[in-house]
């Protein structure tokens, strides 16, 4: 079976997916952005099971269940701060999209939703992001996957992703 991704403009709380994924910090602590609305809808749950998880490093991912959520699980993916490109950022970033596949994989998920992580706050370039993004997706050996939506926050998001080669 082959891999469908897809881009589009949606609130990623609403995606009835196997899992989201939260645009996170290293706390794993609720935030604003993608990770604020992601904790609001989950409910109080989602800020407790992910205090119990201890915190993650950039570059990694951890999984919870979606307690409110359409989705079944999220998965917690801390990306990199912007600090120009040249401080390890496309590794890092790269590194958080890995995670959150092997985690996939591990749960033997069959959809996920990706926001733009670090695009936000982090202030990674919305260009070099969605390349990483694309990129590390499609070189990832999927088992289970079979759908990777790339939610998008803004007409400017997705055409990003398009640019990319992502369709609708």
């Amino acid at each position: 079976m082959s891999l469908e991704l897809t881009a589009r403009v949606v609130d990623i709380t609403t995606l009835r997916v196997d899992a989201i994924v939260n645009a996170a910090n290293e706390a794993l602590a609720p935030g604003g952005g993608v990770c604020g609305a992601i904790h609001a809808k989950a409910g109080p749950e989602l800020a407790a099971a992910c205090a119990a998880l201890g915190g993650c490093p950039t570059g990694e991912a951890r999984i919870t269940s979606g307690f409110r959520l359409p989705a079944r699980h999220v998965i917690h993916a801390v990306g990199p701060v912007w600090r120009g490109g040249g401080a390890g950022e496309a590794e890092l970033l790269a590194s958080a999209y890995r995670s959150s596949l092997q985690l996939v994989e591990e749960n033997a998920l069959r959809s996920v939703a990706f926001p733009a992580i670090s695009t936000g706050i982090y202030g990674y370039p919305l260009p070099a992001a969605t390349a990483v993004a694309v990129r590390t997706v499609r070189a990832a050996s999927h088992h289970h996957l079979r759908e990777v939506v790339f939610a998008c926050f803004t007409p400017g998001a997705l055409r990003a992703y398009r640019d990319e080669g992502i369709t609708g």
